[in-house]
This record gives structure tokens, sequence and C-alpha cells, in this order.
């Protein structure tokens, strides 16, 4: 390790709120995802179920409530054959099954509050469980258009970041460079990033967190791409370090974007990190956007990775 990586300027007031920890895992993931994994809570945690239903995958989410609907009008078709089925008018037949299917989607009307009318409770008994199923149908419903409107209200940060991070020339000396771009439509105001360097010192092998200056670190309006970038000079953590310093080091460089959303004006955040491994050194990225003759920005997304080597 290099003479000038002293880790004790990295300590004082360097904290950054992400603490110190060691072993060679990446605090966070590409996706943004913070690696940490919480032991010492129950496996059912009911404070946490509105979180999970809103950022649930999609998918997920409709299965959940296909399955809930399938299941409730189940039960409520069972509940009905014990009351019997000679409780309602209806015109099926005597069969167990004819019965069943009566039941269940007489259950289905009930929930929904559609109410065909060719079944109908004709005892106090019946009547009284079909409106505890309507008051539940009810409730049900507001609440899953409550979860609907809250996934879909929810802003979701559509920021697509470089799959590499470059070490490239920069003024007079070099600089780690790093680019995104917003892959929505909308605009983004008041762009914020920050970019904070973790090391594992060699001696304990606890991670150490160090906020890198930028180059600049806000812009006021986003309506191409962004190349961040940390100089490398003499008063930066990287100063004198190669490839190998890196590797050895296990470095890992957090990235976090905030910005607001004019669309549904409020503030958003995405995260992503960069490992060692995932640091090009010698390279440079190829530009993106052009302009037409009718002077028009044109830019290409699927270049965002584009990049060269330098002789």
């Amino acid at each position: 390790m290099p003479k000038n990586l002293t880790f004790e300027r990295l300590l004082p007031g360097d904290d950054l709120g992400l603490g110190v920890r060691s072993g060679a895992g990446r605090w966070v993931n590409k996706d943004g995802s913070v690696n940490v994994r919480r032991l010492g809570v129950p496996r059912f945690r009911s404070y946490e179920l509105y979180h999970d239903l809103i950022t649930m995958n999609g998918y997920w989410f409709m299965g959940l409530l296909v399955t809930g609907f399938l299941l409730t009008n189940l039960l409520f078709a069972g509940i009905y054959l014990a009351v019997g089925m000679e409780h309602f008018t209806r015109p099926g037949g005597a069969g167990l099954l004819d019965k069943f299917l009566d039941a269940y989607f007489f259950s289905a009307q009930t929930l929904t509050t559609v109410g065909y009318g060719h079944i109908s409770p004709g005892s106090h008994l019946a009547s009284a469980v079909a409106a505890c199923e309507s008051l539940l149908g009810l409730l049900s419903f507001a609440l899953a258009t409550g979860l609907l409107y809250g996934r879909f209200s929810r802003p979701h940060a559509q920021i697509r970041f470089s799959a590499q991070a470059l070490v490239a020339p920069y003024r007079e000396g070099r600089g780690l460079m790093m680019r995104f771009v917003n892959r929505r439509s909308n605009q983004l105001i008041e762009v914020e990033v920050s970019v904070v360097l973790s090391l594992r010192d060699p001696e304990t092998q606890m991670r150490r967190f160090h906020a890198l200056t930028l180059e600049r670190n806000r812009i006021s309006l986003f309506p191409a791409n962004w190349t961040v970038v940390h100089p490398i000079d003499e008063t930066s953590p990287l100063a004198g370090l190669v490839e190998a310093d890196l590797l050895a080091s296990g470095a890992e460089f957090i990235v976090l974007v905030k910005a607001f959303d004019d669309t549904f004006s409020q503030t958003i955040y995405q995260r992503t990190s960069y490992t060692a491994a995932e640091v090009r050194w010698g390279a440079r990225f190829l530009p993106m956007t052009k302009v037409e003759l009718d002077g028009s920005l044109i830019m290409d997304i699927e270049l965002l990775d584009a990049s060269e080597d330098l002789a």
C-alpha cells in the first residue's frame, strides 16, 4: 500500500453515517439496495406490511390480489354450503358440484357487490353471512384501491448509470469519472450527486469512508447526460494510487443521486456503487449526444457505456 494512503486522515469527521465494517463485501449493490441483513427481527412484521405491499414486484402484487380474491370466495362458499343451499333461491341442480358452484359464484357477486339476482339468500342466517361478506368486500376493495394508488403515485427514479467508472485524463492530471442519464422523458431539476469512497484498512481490515470532492456536485437542469468527475489531485485519497492498490484495499465508490421530479413534485433518490474491479483505467467516455442541423440535441441512451482506451 502506498505511503500516501494514510487512513488517519479518513477518520475525523468522515463517518458519513456509514460507520465501519470489516469484510470484502460491497456496501451498496448495483441496483442501489444496501447490502445489509438484519438479524433479531421476527419473520412476520406487521409494521412492514404496507411497505412490502407498496414495494413488491408488480406481478407478485397482482398475483396476491387474485389469490386473495379466490381464497376469500372459497372460504365463503364453504360457509354457505355449511349453512345449507336450501336457504337460497337458485336455479342450480341438486348435485354437490352444482351447489358448490352456486355458492362460489354467489360469494363472488356478494363480495364485489354485483348481485345479478338469479341467486339470493332466503333466510335470515344466509342474509347475515352475505351482509358480512359485503362489508368485507367493501373494505377489501377500498384497501386494494389505496394500495394501487400508492404504487402508481410513488415516484420511481429511472436513472441509468454507466456500467463502469473510468480513470481518464482530466485537465493537467487525471480524474475518476462516471456518468448517468435519466431514462424517463420527465424533467429532473436541482440534481445533486455525492460520491463516497470506501477503503479497507490493511491493518485492522475495517472499512473507512471518505466523501470525494467533485468538480461539480449540483446542476439546476438535467436535460441530457451528466459525467461526474472527481479530480485526482494532491488532496484526493486516490493520489498516487494505481489499479492494483484499489483492488488490494477493496475500494468501493458509493454514488447517491438526489433530484426533484417536477411530474410528481417530489424528491427522488437513486444509488449505485462501483467496486475496484468495475473501475477502468486509461479510458475515456465517447460522446452520446449530437446536434442536428435544426439545432436540436439528439441523445442516444444506448451509448451511455461507450468508451475507448487511450494510447
